[in-house]
């Protein structure tokens, strides 16, 4: 038997989030367009007859950011760094960024075995410029493998799960076998709510958004939960309320679906949303919402 750590890493919106849940074959992580969706180290397993690899998704790491929810972000994802068996670098097909160039600078730094995912290969229409581009990335560093996949067609997955299953040391699992997320329902249905903030809300404000459970009780096959909403501004909770609050049924109906869809089990969700002036500059608030330190 063989179990161990790996680390997925690079800067926002290359496909991390997306890529972990195709390998675990389930939503482990919330995704969206927007970037810096991720805020959590969020860990899957993989259960395979040789053995276990679970993947640790990581926020994306940005330059940049200046508010305190930024460096909390990004200490999370070079956190993430530390005692795992390989880390992945993903980057996205075809685009080659300052913030690529930063993610890696840090990765040469490490022992740790560094492979190379090439994701987004769908949307390149001439595959005659695949090769040379992996030639490109392959000559930016001495990485252990490089494997070019698409995450959200879920193409090329199997040699990228070979790869990282030879390079897992010999050990017990780490998690049991019906385990496949390393977190409870409580955080997973606050981030399910988030993602549909996310979805729902444009421009910059999902940012200045995040979502406490206040309550979670399960009876029977009944989740009863209440939830709140947390914004900066007293004009932001307008909009996410909207109009008569339709936007707040909205989102909350939109998870609620998801969730019993997921989860075999009915939801009550009551959803409200409050106001905490610039939540995501105060680290004693970052802390009571659980990000960072984690």
């Amino acid at each position: 038997m063989h179990s161990g750590l790996v680390s997925v890493v690079g800067r926002p919106n290359v496909g991390k989030s997306s890529l972990v849940n195709a390998l675990v074959g389930r939503k482990v992580s919330i995704v969206s367009h927007k970037p810096q969706t991720t805020r959590h180290r969020i860990q899957g397993v993989v259960h395979r007859p040789e053995g276990q690899i679970v993947f640790v998704d990581t926020p994306g790491l940005h330059l940049g950011g200046k508010r305190t929810l930024n460096q909390v972000m990004n200490d999370a994802a070079v956190g993430a760094l530390a005692d795992v068996d390989v880390v992945l670098f993903v980057v996205e097909a075809g685009r080659w960024t300052d913030e690529d160039a930063a993610v890696l600078t840090r990765l040469a730094r490490l022992q740790t075995p560094v492979g190379l995912v090439v994701n987004k290969i769908d949307r390149i229409a001439d595959k005659a410029t695949l090769l040379p581009l992996l030639a490109e990335l392959s000559a930016r560093h001495p990485f252990a493998f490089v494997v070019p996949l698409s995450a959200i067609k879920r193409q090329n997955l199997d040699p990228l799960l070979t790869e990282l299953m030879a390079r897992m040391p010999e050990g017990p699992p780490l998690y049991p076998e019906e385990m496949v997320v390393g977190y409870d329902d409580a955080f997973g249905l606050a981030e399910l709510i988030r993602e549909k903030l996310v979805r729902n809300l444009h421009q910059e404000l999902p940012y200045a958004t995040t979502v406490g459970i206040e309550s979670f009780e399960q009876e029977g096959r009944l989740d009863r939960v209440h939830a709140v909403i947390w914004v900066e501004r007293e004009g932001q909770k307008g909009i996410v309320v909207g109009e008569k609050g339709e936007q707040l049924r909205k989102i909350g109906e939109a998870a609620r679906r998801e969730w019993e869809r997921q989860q075999g089990r009915k939801l009550y969700l009551k959803l409200w949303c409050k106001v905490r002036e610039n939540w995501s500059d105060d680290m004693r608030s970052l802390q009571q919402f659980g990000i960072g330190g984690d």
